[in-house]
């Protein structure tokens, strides 16, 4: 079972894995006792998709989640926390029958589904399988909540990076006349939500993506405190 020092080599690791093509699921099988993982992205804005799969059946179980619109993944983002499933064999979960079925052919004995949030973005969820019944340690939890925040950002970077090539001044980035207020929305929304400046405004940048504004306008909205960011919501000002 994994210790201390494999999750700590499975951050480092994930919190590397920038590069296109690399694997995100990885780090989750070598810092966590699992044995199967797999990434999707669900629904708006990024689609529904894929992302990574430790191998053919959990890419399968991904593929068919989306198919059905139905499963942990799905619940895990709805609800913006955890679904722990201990003994899927014995315990089928009624909200997703059809996949149920299917887990307990692939002879997966318990499921864990974490969301990928950046902020208040939902981007889609995680999810991993354990051959052995059995629920996650409080510490196991925490650990894999911190390796689906690493993930997630991996993910919305890569998005973000991909639109701005394609499209060009689609002002993912702040121009040069909006520096200051960007760096000052920055600064409220990194008080906001508790975290560095880099997912500030990685946080900012999605949400105009999402929105179809620009950096400029959701920073201006920021910081006229018209749009203000909470643990896990987005509140509009009067």
């Amino acid at each position: 079972m994994p210790g201390h020092d494999a999750f700590l080599k499975a951050v480092s690791d994930l919190s590397a894995a920038g590069a296109a093509g690399t694997n995100l699921c990885q780090p989750f099988l070598d810092g966590l006792p699992v044995i199967r993982a797999a990434i999707s992205t669900l629904g708006d804005p990024f689609g529904s998709e894929t992302v990574c799969a430790s191998d053919d059946e959990a890419a399968r179980l991904d593929e068919l989640q989306i198919d059905l619109g139905e499963g942990p993944c799905w619940q895990a983002l709805s609800l913006r926390r955890p679904v722990i499933e201990p003994d899927i064999q014995n315990s089928p979960n009624p909200e997703w029958p059809t996949l149920s079925a299917s887990i307990q052919d692939a002879g997966v004995r318990a499921v864990f589904a974490f969301p990928l949030m950046v902020g208040s973005l939902r981007v889609g969820a995680v999810d991993l399988y354990a051959d052995t019944v059995g629920t996650l340690t409080r510490g196991e939890i925490d650990d894999a909540a911190t390796l689906a925040g690493i993930a997630a950002r991996h993910i919305v970077s890569g998005a973000l990076e991909r639109i701005a090539h394609e499209h060009g001044a689609y002002e993912l980035a702040p121009s040069a006349f909006s520096r200051r207020e960007v760096h000052q929305a920055t600064g409220m929304v990194l008080t906001q939500l508790g975290v560095s400046a880099a997912d500030a405004l990685l946080i900012i940048r999605a949400h105009a993506f999402a929105e179809g504004l620009t950096v400029r306008e959701v920073a201006a909205s920021i910081v006229d405190r018209r749009l203000i960011f909470g643990h896990g919501s987005v509140a509009n000002g009067t």
